[in-house]
């Protein structure tokens, strides 16, 4: 892995700190850019009341010298100014876990003798440094001409039906359209439904989940690799993806969707331009076959749980009695739909850069561009091929042959060999 980063701090302290390693030098840096994608995280309908106290901005304090990136650790911190309101105060003890929630889990690994201590740690404030992080990474991104955009499709009940296989064009116009919607849903009529649920949740002192879509345009094919398992590109963004905070699912394009069908109704036919290139006729692989970039849009979607934190209490057991008790509330979110989007932009961007940066080398951005042009493309002058026999592993005196082998009539044509198998009972290819 060429990039790598850690984040620290704690909902309620002081500040949140990231690292992030492996950037190239000679990135410049736009801080309003920043800043800007910090405030998308913030905002949301649903959103509580933290966010009406914080006004998020990055501070860079390593790594950046005249607005370059110089090929050190980027330090970048995000003050929390809530912080004030804790600095120098006792604290209630907190010792009923909330379903859902980290609280006991972490007690129980960490031996915590206040569940507040897994708290702060465990809180989606977390996010904020990520995004830190992730927006710089964008901004790497759009040097190699790549755009990440990301929308709603679902708050609890009201689902909104699209199609993800469509054009980078479709993907771009949805999420234009979200940017300008409360809860980030592309959909007028579908917005507004969403607003009503969580209105409805609000009152009802409740909390929502629902899906959203990230996606990438713009990637060249490539990126990733089929020969080691850790680094497929599909496993490392359903990871990034999937780390989120109450994001339980993730999915590459519409694969749940796709386990239903048959092949012949999944898998994207390839078919030659005129221009010679080699594109798919469709998107229902969601950019990636064999944990490599196809160079089309790639497309995840996540599914969401309501937050944990509910207004209405839930049963659960005081650690310190070990009577049963109602849970307290601690101010949260009622839905954080919105701004996971946002977050999962900025685990998007990482994973990305970082692949990137694993397939062009180079330490200073003017040669990975340099690099960047002299990839390989998806067009038949870049793919030539012998067309003519060729044995892949050559004769081994020392290697037995078993004596029922049907070898020598498999190495004479293995196609023929597979095409006779019998497909209910000794497929060739079944795993």
């Amino acid at each position: 892995m060429s990039l790598r980063f850690l984040t620290a701090g704690e909902s309620h302290g002081p500040e949140l700190t990231a690292i992030l390693e492996g950037l190239p030098a000679g990135l410049r840096l736009d801080q309003a850019g920043l800043d800007g994608m910090m405030a998308r995280r913030q905002t949301g309908f649903g959103s509580g009341g933290r966010m009406k106290i914080e006004r998020d901005a990055v501070r860079i304090s390593g790594g950046l010298l005249a607005g370059l990136t110089t090929g050190a650790p980027l330090g970048l911190t995000v003050p929390n100014r809530d912080h004030a309101g804790w600095r120098g105060r006792d604290v209630p003890p907190m010792t009923i876990p909330r379903p859902g929630h980290a609280d006991l889990s972490a007690a129980i690994k960490y031996g915590y003798r206040d569940l507040r201590a897994g708290l702060e740690r465990a809180s989606a404030r977390e996010t904020a440094a990520r995004v830190a992080v992730g927006a710089v990474c964008a901004q790497l991104l759009a040097a190699f001409g790549v755009e990440l955009l990301s929308y709603v499709t679902a708050v609890g009940h009201v689902q909104l039906a699209l199609d993800l296989g469509v054009d980078a064009a479709e993907h771009r116009a949805r999420a234009h359209a979200a940017e300008a919607d409360a809860l980030r849903c592309p959909d007028q009529a579908a917005g507004a439904a969403m607003r009503e649920a969580v209105a409805q949740a609000v009152r009802d002192r409740d909390t929502l989940g629902g899906l959203f879509v990230v996606a990438a345009l713009g990637l060249p094919p490539g990126l990733g690799s089929h020969v080691h398992w850790d680094r497929r590109l599909g496993g490392r963004l359903l990871a990034a993806v999937g780390s989120i905070p109450a994001v339980k699912g993730v999915e590459i394009g519409p694969a749940f969707a796709n386990a239903s069908l048959p092949g012949t109704a999944v898998h994207d036919p390839i078919e030659r331009t005129a221009a010679g290139e080699l594109r798919r006729r469709g998107g229902r692989g969601g950019g990636l076959e064999g944990g490599i970039t196809t160079g089309e849009p790639l497309v995840l979607r996540a599914a969401m749980k309501p937050i944990s934190t509910t207004l209405t209490p839930l049963d659960s057991v005081d650690l310190a009695t070990g009577e049963t008790a109602p849970t307290r509330y601690e101010r949260s979110d009622f839905c954080a739909v919105p701004r996971a989007a946002v977050v999962a932009e900025a685990m998007l961007a990482f994973v990305l850069a970082d692949a990137f940066l694993e397939k062009l080398g180079g330490d200073h951005l003017d040669e990975l561009l340099e690099r960047l042009g002299r990839l390989r493309q998806s067009r038949l002058t870049d793919l030539p091929m012998d067309a003519t026999p060729w044995r892949p592993w050559p004769d081994n005196d020392d290697e037995p042959v078993p004596a029922d082998s049907d070898s020598a009539d498999s190495a004479a044509d293995p196609a023929a060999a597979d095409s006779a198998a019998d497909p209910a009972t000794d497929a060739p290819h079944a795993l």
